[in-house]
């Protein structure tokens, strides 16, 4: 029976810190996908080519309008770095969309503090200025050169594409059009992080049932504090690499160990730590070949440590850093009638409401899952009927596979954003 107990503790756990920021999950998810359906973004992916402080900043803006999701940041970089982009530019817009990121703001800003959020967002820019600048003592013009070869030959996964119409805001607001752009980057948004949310939230259940005596062993407690601080940077990347748990999942994992005795920069540093976990080191060297991946992420890890120090001290000195420590109590908190029982309900209302619209609206793209809509998607005639794409590169695919099944072949294109050819 104690087992038993223990893991519906730590799914309880789990389930309450959900509870805490459901609201600001959807929040956060409806102001990116509006940001990602009604910012245009053509001209400015056409500008980030070339190397310099200008190409950096507009990467670094595209991605912070970008969704979160950590594996749709490192294909949408690798595509821009394979037309042109500099490897700055792509690691910027990789940095951006997953620091940067309104729904990952709110999360932290509910679970640890808006000391947090400000400091996740500082850091942010702190990052992408230190990698700018250390980005040649790592990788020399000649392996990012051969990177970018080797970029045009690798597949790349499941990339969001946003086909907005041109609109005065005014015209979106009252457009269906307009809305479906928004509820077609929440739903896919959505399928793209849940597992990520998820693990990290039944991660965090589990090991906020651990006692103190745990993180003592993990952080040290008796040292100097010069040495408390650079052992918190080192060690909190490290548990985010092995957590296997990045974009927003890592939130509620930060959240634990801050109350178990992690320092203010270690948390900063963990959170920052979501681009190179395990599995995503893995796509590195598959879209840019072994030795570029290993010094970006060598690169990466020792920026994450400088800029976690450096917002450290920026907050340090104007008396920033919280003190008090959230008990696990604090963190997972109860279900009771309080603003959050209401915020919740109107977050789930949201989600009903843009979910329901993909369900009016959309189809699903066969090839990579994505959830289109049928107006402004790509669409082939097939033997069953219409079938509709994302993207050129997913109905190139799937008629490639049926030229090779011999089931038929397809024909017919609605260009993506042109609803009167269908």
């Amino acid at each position: 029976m104690s087992v038993i107990n223990t893991v519906l503790d730590g799914l309880s756990n789990a389930f309450l810190m959900a509870w805490a920021v459901w609201w600001a999950l959807v929040l956060g998810f409806a102001i990116s996908a509006i940001v990602q359906a009604w910012v245009p973004r053509e001209r400015i992916e056409h500008a980030l080519g070339g190397s310099g402080a200008r190409p950096v900043a507009l990467a670094t803006g595209l991605g912070a309008a970008s969704s979160s999701c950590s594996y749709a940041a490192i294909a949408i970089a690798k595509s821009l770095f394979e037309k042109g982009a500099s490897a700055a530019s792509a690691l910027a817009f990789q940095f951006a969309s997953t620091n940067l990121v309104v729904e990952l703001g709110i999360v932290i800003w509910v679970l640890i503090g808006w000391q947090f959020t400000l400091a996740e967002f500082v850091g942010g820019l702190v990052l992408i200025a230190v990698m700018t600048l250390l980005l040649r003592v790592f990788v020399s013009g000649r392996v990012e050169e051969r990177a970018r070869v080797h970029a045009r030959t690798a597949e790349t996964g499941h990339e969001h594409h946003v086909a907005a119409a041109r609109m005065r805001l005014s015209e979106r607001l009252r457009s269906a059009e307009a809305w479906s752009d928004v509820a077609h980057n929440f739903r896919n948004d959505w399928a793209m992080v849940w597992k990520e949310i998820t693990l990290g939230f039944v991660l965090a259940g589990f090991i906020g049932l651990l006692g103190n005596d745990f993180f003592n062993g993990l952080f040290l407690t008796h040292a100097p504090a010069a040495v408390r601080l650079l052992e918190n940077v080192i060690v909190g990347p490290l548990i985010a690499v092995l957590s296997f748990v990045c974009s927003v999942g890592n939130v509620p994992l930060a959240a634990v160990l801050w109350s178990g005795g992690i320092g203010f920069a270690g948390v900063i540093a963990f959170v920052f730590a979501d681009l190179i976990v395990i599995p995503i080191i893995a796509i590195y060297r598959k879209y840019y070949g072994s030795a570029y991946a290993l010094r970006i992420v060598a690169l990466m890890l020792v920026t994450m440590v400088i800029a976690a120090l450096i917002v450290d001290g920026l907050f340090s000195a104007a008396g920033l850093i919280p003190h008090a420590r959230p008990t696990r109590a604090d963190i997972f908190g109860s279900v009771k009638v309080d603003y959050k029982l209401i915020t919740n309900i109107l977050g789930l209302a949201i989600f009903t409401a843009l979910f329901a619209l993909t369900m009016r609206r959309g189809a699903t793209d066969p090839v990579c899952g994505m959830r289109v809509d049928r107006v402004k998607a790509l669409r082939r005639e097939a033997a069953g009927g219409a079938v509709y794409f994302c993207s050129e590169h997913c109905a190139d695919a799937f008629e490639s596979d049926l030229l090779k099944r011999g089931d038929g072949s397809t024909h017919g294109t609605v260009a993506s954003g042109d609803p009167g050819r269908h």
